[in-house]
């Protein structure tokens, strides 16, 4: 069902914001600029969720700081917004606050998205729920502050590899326009998401890519993590962030993939692709995405869940 934010939010006392796990850019920007917009337009605080350890190159977000990783989840909220969430158990253990809210409203563009909740605004066409908020503000007269724009270009910005990934669209480019007139500034952006990774960041995805191992003729391409390997180079959960990317990179790479373990019997997996539907490869083991790059949590060990992704892809 389609939602009047206005005015579900104008009726709601107390409010919460919902990034996913492993947040990304576009998640967490998202959720800043929805706070931003919220805080100037009905002169309310939203609580913000993330449920995964920040990663340091997102610190720099408007409001970042005032999200927080727990919250009571005996709660109920009068409002719950998810954002960039794709499947509901990608808010982890937050989903009971969603679920018990005396509304729920799900923003996103991933085309697997169930339309879980009371509302939903979601349009898998866009580049990014970014691009969905900007959208939805546009549309509605909300006017956007300085604080929102950062945070909406930073969400455009890092979902369409820096303007450079298939789902770059002349619309995202009026946004980034408008977003830049509005006081985003896209070297700053550019230069905190991209160009302060640590040695050891570096280090370990130099550490993977080596041991990337080629199939069929160059055309497949995956390389494995272990929880070993995190440990030897104290490496976050956003290290493996762009290793799929930079192998599918490669000239002859079709698809490629990372296996993360997680534990001894269930890895997660992100998935690129230049042409094959990899959202449609991960559906098969409960996950989605977009077409050319998606994920999964798959129940066996990293050696099992290669092979069954494997034999899905070659099919």
């Amino acid at each position: 069902m389609i939602c009047n934010l206005d005015d579900i939010i104008k009726s709601s006392g107390k409010i919460l914001l919902l990034s996913h796990m492993n947040p990304d850019g576009d998640t967490l920007g998202s959720m800043c600029a929805l706070y931003s917009m919220i805080y100037h337009r009905f002169k309310k605080k939203a609580d913000m969720n993330v449920v995964s350890n920040i990663p340091y190159n997102y610190k720099f977000l408007p409001n970042i700081d005032l999200a927080q990783r727990y919250y009571d989840k005996s709660l109920v909220y009068d409002l719950v917004i998810s954002l960039d969430v794709a499947a509901i158990d990608r808010v982890m253990d937050s989903k009971i606050l969603f679920e018990k809210a005396k509304c729920s409203v799900n923003i996103d563009h991933h085309k697997t998205n169930p339309g879980f909740g009371d509302y939903q605004i979601i349009n898998p066409d866009a580049s990014s729920c970014g691009e969905v908020l900007y959208d939805y503000f546009k549309a509605n007269t909300w006017e956007i502050d300085k604080d929102s724009a950062i945070c909406l270009y930073t969400a455009i910005m890092t979902d369409t590899g820096n303007f450079r990934f298939e789902n770059t669209s002349a619309n995202v480019f009026r946004a980034a326009a408008e977003l830049v007139e509005k006081g985003a500034l896209p070297n700053y952006i550019y230069k905190k998401c991209y160009e302060t990774k640590t040695k050891n960041f570096v280090m370990f995805q130099n550490y993977c890519v080596n041991n990337a191992v080629f199939l069929d003729d160059n055309k497949i391409v995956y390389t494995t993590v272990y929880k070993k390997d995190l440990e030897k180079f104290s490496a976050g959960d956003d290290y493996t962030d762009g290793i799929a990317e930079t192998l599918r990179a490669i000239d002859t790479t079709e698809v490629s993939f990372i296996a993360k373990e997680v534990d001894s019997k269930l890895t997660k997996i992100s998935m690129r692709s230049k042409g094959i539907d990899v959202a449609e490869v991960c559906a098969k083991f409960g996950g989605g995405g977009h077409t050319f790059a998606a994920g999964c949590t798959i129940k066996a060990g990293v050696k099992d869940a290669v092979a069954k992704i494997l034999r899905e892809i070659k099919q």
